[in-house]
């Protein structure tokens, strides 16, 4: 049963990484339409969900060290 724990853990590691990404570039796409800055708001979206994903893989490698 631990096993199969880990392994959906791990399964949805890329696909928290990929809805981050996915997510921070919507964001900054909106952005850019709505204040009419092209490619500042994606670039900047970019960069945030990057981060989140980068934040929330380490949350994970620490959850994952406590277990």
């Amino acid at each position: 049963m631990k096993t199969m724990r880990e392994l959906a853990t791990y399964g949805s590691l890329g696909m928290s990484v990929a809805f981050s990404v996915f997510i921070g570039v919507f964001a900054g796409v909106f952005v850019d339409r709505w204040l009419d800055i092209q490619p500042v708001g994606v670039l900047i979206g970019l960069c945030l969900g990057i981060a989140a994903a980068f934040r929330h893989l380490l949350w994970m490698i620490r959850r994952m060290g406590k277990v």
